[in-house]
């Protein structure tokens, strides 16, 4: 699977950018360099030297937010789904700075992915960063500072890629989406248990199990 970057779109203002980017905060956008021109190779350098992920959207870096709950939350899917993919010989899990490079000049960093051993060459994986490939599964944890639009915008560039599956899960409700498609979704809550469909069958988790002692929200 080959995908390629195209030209980077040009933004004229600010609110241009934002409306691009989702609606994400301010503060998560950086301009070094320059809204418009980053590339692949600036995420790699920031990961590489400053030790923070940044996803490439439209030739601008996005910082990445993740919280010690969120990345809580991560482990204990990653770890489901590893113990669960290796028992079968399925394919291999990354976690939440496994980097995929997709078209448009952009850059996604799923908190937890799944993809199977179709999907590499002779079972061998790409020496790149930020490698060109689709995972079968993309999970995405969400953080207070994620809106709506974005997220909107990666469930749509995901399926583009040919992701099969994608799993929103949502700490303040403690609750999983699960899409099979962009317009097709299903919600669970900690009285359901989560399992894999058609691209992990026989998977299976409690989805409790993920927001054990994470606790409600305090009211200011």
């Amino acid at each position: 699977m080959s995908i390629r970057t195209k030209a980077l779109p040009q933004i004229k203002t600010l609110a241009e950018l934002l409306d691009r980017l989702g609606g994400v905060p301010l503060e998560r956008v950086r301009f070094n360099p320059l809204p418009g021109t980053a590339t692949v190779e600036d995420v790699l350098e920031i990961e590489a030297h400053e030790d923070r992920l940044c996803e490439l959207v439209d030739g601008v870096l996005v910082e990445k937010p993740i919280g010690f709950t969120e990345s809580r939350i991560a482990i204990l899917l990653a770890a489901a789904l590893q113990n669960f993919v290796a028992e079968h010989d399925l394919g291999v899990v990354t976690g939440e700075s496994g980097m995929i490079c997709m078209p448009s000049n952009l850059v996604r960093i799923p908190d937890v992915a799944f993809f199977a051993w179709n999907r590499f060459s002779n079972r061998e994986f790409p020496d790149e960063g930020a490698p060109e490939i689709a995972p079968d599964l993309a999970v995405e944890v969400l953080s207070k500072s994620n809106t709506k639009a974005e997220m909107e915008r990666k469930l749509r560039e995901y399926f583009s890629i040919g992701v099969r599956l994608v799993w929103f899960v949502d700490p303040a409700t403690k609750s999983v989406t699960v899409y099979s498609s962009t317009t097709r979704s299903k919600g669970f809550s900690t009285a359901d248990t989560l399992d894999g469909g058609k691209v992990l069958p026989g998977f299976e988790l409690a989805i409790a199990s993920l927001f054990k002692n994470i606790g409600r929200k305090k009211r200011k």
